[in-house]
């Protein structure tokens, strides 16, 4: 791996979906080790900087999703969103990889629907193509490098959702600082299914991509 702040395999794969998994492995034992009180930190500083970002500012819907166990708190900002007065879109799990999304109404209505599944809310679903009402979209990443490409977790739920959104609509990716990679040294591996995204925030910073960098 190439450090343990920034990991990467040195070892060659003969199959991309082979770096994908040690690529998510290390991530997630990076972030395993963050504490609780870490990760709600980081969402304060990812809601201050994504409330920043002049397209979700003039949004009146913004997509976002809830995030789970060691990924970057985003509770913060879902309710940041909710008192500016926007409409938030969250996912809605649905059987296999179905994909739906509900109005976000508040954080204590909340509820985990199935152990390991990201918290949903009460609300009625909307539909896979609620998700062309959003003006921008917040996703969850496990990293992103300066070329636009999205390391997510795996499933491909995200990148068959997007398919539903405008053109216009910009995507943003949610990470921790150090999880943004140059892709001049250290590209992520991307596939053909995967989608690339618009832009990444972190805690310190957002950006339009490509770039060269934070």
């Amino acid at each position: 791996m190439s450090g343990k702040n920034q990991p990467f395999p040195v070892e060659e794969f003969s199959e991309i979906e082979d770096l994908k998994s040690a690529l998510r492995a290390a991530i997630r034992e990076t972030r395993a080790q963050r504490s609780e009180r870490l990760r709600k930190e980081a969402g304060q500083d990812i809601a201050t900087t994504v409330l920043t970002i002049p397209a979700v500012k003039e949004a009146r819907v913004v997509a976002a999703y809830t995030s789970r166990a060691n990924e970057p708190s985003t509770y913060a900002l879902l309710e940041y969103l909710k008192a500016l007065g926007k409409t938030v879109l969250l996912p809605v799990l649905g059987a296999g990889l179905q994909r739906d999304w509900a109005e976000f109404i508040s954080v204590e209505d909340l509820q985990q629907r199935a152990p390991g599944r990201p918290s949903e809310p009460s609300s009625p679903t909307l539909g896979p193509e609620a998700l062309s009402a959003a003006d921008a979209i917040i996703v969850p990443a496990l990293a992103i490098d300066s070329t636009g490409t999205r390391l997510g977790q795996g499933g491909g739920w995200y990148d068959r959702a997007l398919l539903h959104a405008r053109e216009d609509a910009l995507t943003i990716g949610v990470i921790f600082p150090e999880e943004f990679y140059p892709a001049t040294s250290h590209q992520l591996p991307r596939e053909d299914h995967d989608l690339p995204i618009d832009a990444v925030a972190t805690t310190t910073s957002w950006r339009m991509l490509p770039s060269e960098g934070l």
